[in-house]
């Protein structure tokens, strides 16, 4: 495999986790398998856009899809998933700090002025 495939890859799946609908609906995902039947009315959102996230996660090795009848089926192919969205979720945390501790040093500066 290619550096370039690998970098592909890589922003394939990043990509698909860089959606707030695509993140709630692997978290609704988390509890185990479930019907697109069960979805849609668990998300304010039309059946259409819901599809689409759907079939976006699908394409980048994240989800599972099954089709027993006239049902389509989904679930998380790869646990790991959400050691990422951890990771991330870190990062943020750390983010976050550094700007409350940098506002407080502004708040004291600001102040020490007055």
């Amino acid at each position: 495999m290619t550096q370039k495939s690998v970098s592909d890859l890589r922003i394939k799946i990043l990509s698909a986790l860089s959606d707030p609908t695509r993140l709630e609906l692997l978290d609704y995902l988390s509890g185990g398998e479930r019907c697109v039947c069960e979805i849609l009315p668990a998300f304010q959102r039309s059946q259409s856009t819901i599809s689409k996230h759907l079939n976006i996660l699908h394409e980048a090795d994240i989800l599972e899809r099954k089709v027993e009848g006239k049902r389509t089926v989904y679930k998380i192919k790869d646990p790991q998933v959400f050691d990422l969205i951890r990771m991330v979720d870190r990062m943020a945390l750390m983010q976050i700090s550094q700007l409350a501790e940098a506002g407080k040093i502004l708040e004291k500066s600001l102040s020490i002025r007055s």
